[in-house]
């Protein structure tokens, strides 16, 4: 097997998406506010607690973007309310010919969208349906659906828009936000969707980034006081940011140390392993024979985590052994019993070698 993982960024990029970041934020937000647990309620004027704004102006600034909004709901309802505003129900949307995140289907089957489907590895099939299809929206997915997806999201943004410049395109950026050199929104997307939770901040907090149009309309809608990120959550999220870049590099250098080891044969039983998106960057390790199962019962004996929480939450500390993602599986159910995925979380190569090691000597 072959994977083509999104480009990531170095330990000393990601200091200095870090050091941006806080730098963005004493631009909007002052001193005292950052040492307080920020407001409550619907603010006169704002409908919305001071401090949520003031941090969805350090987000839209920080990725280049006219607006940004926090949202409940998290990653899913970031998306769910993007493709709300920018293509409405029952009109045609085009996606990768791939399977589609489940949370995301669920969102189209709501607005009784009808999709079309292309190949994005293939630039000028997507050019083509572009052309002969005019959808109301595209959806890129910057992670990979399944094993063999090699798009670049920059490459296919560009040649979208030589075809339709103004056409909405929505880009699902969980996973890849802050580990990475750009998000969809600063690679020419209308509106860039993730989750916070994955990058270390509040649970159920999304966030929109994008143009204002799209935005401000939602604002408007989403007026509902029980709707409004309160300012302690927006701070949390803050933190997290701030944190994430430097937490997430140092877990991709350990994924390459760790695939390295075993692909020089420092365990008995692997047959090969990847660094793949799937849909975090994660190691994916292939085994001669059908343990898979029985490797993650022993690995969570060992002290692995059995399942994910928010992948990559401020909760993950230990590494995470765990089957391979909903959407690989759709495209190959036998990687079940002869494949799992390990996220190192904030753990060390050496830890995750010794746990894989025990738990494959115990079988």
């Amino acid at each position: 097997m072959k994977t083509w993982p999104l480009e990531g960024i170095s330990l000393e990029e990601a200091t200095q998406k870090q050091f941006k970041f806080v730098d963005t934020v004493t631009k909007y937000i002052k001193g005292r506010s950052m040492l307080g647990r920020g407001d409550l309620g619907v603010v006169p004027g704002l409908n919305k607690p001071e401090i949520t704004s003031e941090t969805e102006k350090v987000i839209a600034d920080y990725f280049g973007a006219e607006e940004a909004m926090l949202v409940r709901g998290a990653g899913t309802t970031a998306i769910r309310q993007a493709l709300y505003a920018a293509v409405k129900p029952n009109h045609t949307l085009l996606v990768h010919d791939a399977p589609i995140y489940p949370t995301t289907q669920v969102s189209i089957d709501m607005m009784n969208l009808k999709v079309e489907r292309v190949d994005f590895n293939q630039l000028s099939k997507v050019e083509e349906a572009v052309k002969e299809l005019k959808p109301d929206g595209i959806l890129i997915q910057l992670t990979r659906q399944k094993p063999d997806d090699s798009y670049d999201s920059q490459e296919l943004i560009e040649a979208i828009r030589s075809v339709h410049p103004s056409i909405p395109i929505i880009t699902d950026d969980n996973y890849a936000v802050m580990k990475i050199p750009k998000i969809g929104c600063e690679m020419g997307a209308s509106l860039s969707c993730f989750s916070l939770f994955k990058l270390l901040g509040p649970e159920g907090i999304g966030c929109i980034v994008g143009d204002k149009t799209y935005i401000e309309q939602l604002k408007r809608e989403n007026y509902s006081g029980g709707l409004q990120v309160q300012g302690h959550e927006a701070l949390d999220a803050i933190k997290g940011l701030a944190y994430a870049p430097v937490a997430l590099a140092l877990s991709a250098q350990t994924s390459q140390t760790v695939c390295d080891a075993l692909n020089d044969g420092s365990i008995d039983g692997v047959k090969h392993a990847f660094i793949a998106n799937a849909q975090s960057k994660v190691i994916l390790v292939e085994f001669h024979e059908p343990i898979a199962k029985s490797v993650l019962k022993y690995a969570e004996d060992l002290g692995a985590a059995g399942y994910p929480i928010g992948a990559e939450s401020k909760y993950e500390i230990v590494p995470m052994f765990y089957r391979v993602s909903h959407t690989f599986l759709q495209s190959d159910q036998t990687l079940i019993d002869r494949m799992i995925r390990i996220n190192p979380m904030r753990a060390g190569s050496e830890t995750i070698l010794r746990i894989l090691k025990e738990a494959v000597s115990q079988i």
